[in-house]
């Protein structure tokens, strides 16, 4: 069976955007960078995976799911197709179409869909933003990893990991990573 990865960057205290969307204070290169481009190389948008010099086959993730506040970051700058190199579905209530024909627009019941994602074949799920459909996905015991980008500052308020909340769970800290700037990278397994 396939496993869904919540794999994101926070800020130290958790948060993983401001307010209004936006991301300042994430560290946008360093050491980490070319870190995770080998690591993670599908899970670097489009545009991104060209100014790096990206290229080769995904390592991980085939398919990745996201919710519309974080899909429409990418559409503020006129991305609507982020991540070709993999099947896109975006979460969302009340968008009525989806703006690019490589992006499914998934409107209704997120559980039981990624549900049946996860039983067919193919490499793992990436769940790549969207603090409410994860809330809604981690209720429904559905996230089996968690990979926490954790960049070193404190960012005081916004949009948390989860919005909302979950019950107390035990994670198992798998692997870490830490980098000379100060980003460090956990991995922990959840523990139903």
């Amino acid at each position: 069976m396939r496993e869904l990865v919540y794999y994101v960057a926070c800020s130290v205290d958790g948060f993983i955007a401001h307010t209004d969307g936006s991301f300042d204070g994430f560290l946008q290169e360093g050491e980490h960078i070319a870190g995770l481009a080998e690591t993670f190389p599908e899970t670097f948008p489009a545009h991104f995976r060209d100014v790096l010099g990206i290229q080769g086959e995904n390592k991980h993730f085939d398919t990745v799911l996201m919710g519309r506040k974080t899909y429409e970051v990418g559409l503020r700058v006129a991305i609507a197709n982020p991540y070709p190199q993999m099947k896109q579905y975006v979460f969302s209530r009340s968008m009525e179409t989806s703006p690019d024909v490589n992006v499914e627009l998934i409107s209704t019941d997120a559980a039981g869909f990624v549900k049946n994602l996860k039983q067919e074949t193919g490499k793992h799920i990436w769940l790549c933003g969207g603090a409410d459909l994860a809330v809604n996905l981690f209720s429904e015991n559905l996230i089996d990893e968690l990979i926490l980008k954790v960049n070193p500052f404190l960012m005081g308020s916004g949009i948390p990991l989860f919005a909302g909340v979950v019950k107390q769970t035990s994670l198992e800290l798998c692997d870490s990573k830490i980098y000379d700037n100060g980003v460090l990278v956990l991995y922990y397994r959840v523990k139903n």
